[in-house]
């Protein structure tokens, strides 16, 4: 089948502003939006820049605009999408080139929230021992990939940058309710900041967007909750 794609395109070194890249290409129904895109940038316009890695659905790092909702580009099928395409970098990031965006902002954002466990007591002998109730409390949360989707697909962050965002919220979570974790309220009081959780507005778009179907909206709904019981 023939497909119309339609590409964002952007170089700040050149352009005063976007245009658009029309290219049609022919592909299987079966293909990815990212094969489609692989054959613009190898056989039609080798100046289309992109950014991708495994290609597989683990790294995120192929999370763009899909006909206007945020996705992983190597996991959409084209017959998913049908035959006109419009593909765009994500939104509310610095675009470096056409589909790459500047992931720095996203990931201070990510550091701030300390993503890391945070334990000082003395190691016991074997592990820090955790029953399966305990694991099972965060485990939808370490699912989180940072390809930005959920950030990006948020209009607190489109408005106001420095709002923490959805992702950074998510790795909060993660080692807030882990149980071996000792820096959960650290966290509650960085999160309480003017910039922090209660930014969100509980639209889902973040939850929509998220390749790996995390429950990002309740996710930040649990964390909001553990702020008040804390008397945040």
């Amino acid at each position: 089948m023939k497909i119309q794609l339609k590409i964002r395109r952007f170089n700040p070194e050149t352009d005063k502003k976007p245009s658009w890249g029309k290219y049609e290409v022919e592909v299987e129904p079966t293909d990815r939006v990212l094969d489609a895109l692989h054959y613009v940038k190898w056989y039609q316009d080798g100046t289309l820049t992109l950014r991708r890695s495994c290609a597989h659905g683990i790294c995120g790092s192929d999370a763009v605009r899909i006909n206007g909702r945020n996705r992983l580009a190597c996991k959409v099928l084209i017959k998913d999408v049908g035959r006109k395409i419009t593909v765009e970098p994500i939104l509310g990031l610095p675009v470096v080139k056409d589909l790459v965006v500047d992931m720095q902002p996203f990931m201070d954002h990510y550091r701030s929230v300390m993503p890391y466990l945070i334990n000082d007591e003395p190691p016991p002998v074997t592990e820090r021992h955790q029953s399966i109730e305990e694991r099972e409390r965060f485990d939808d949360t370490t699912k989180c990939i940072l390809c930005a989707a959920c950030t990006t697909s948020c209009p607190s962050f489109w408005t106001m940058g420095q709002y923490v965002g959805p992702a950074a919220i998510v790795q909060a979570h993660r080692f807030i309710f882990d149980s071996r974790d000792r820096a959960g309220r650290e966290r509650l009081n960085i999160l309480a900041a003017s910039d922090g959780v209660w930014r969100c507005r509980t639209i889902y778009n973040c939850t929509d967007a998220c390749p790996r179907d995390i429950q990002v909206t309740q996710a930040i709904a649990e964390v909001k909750k553990e702020m008040l019981l804390n008397g945040l």
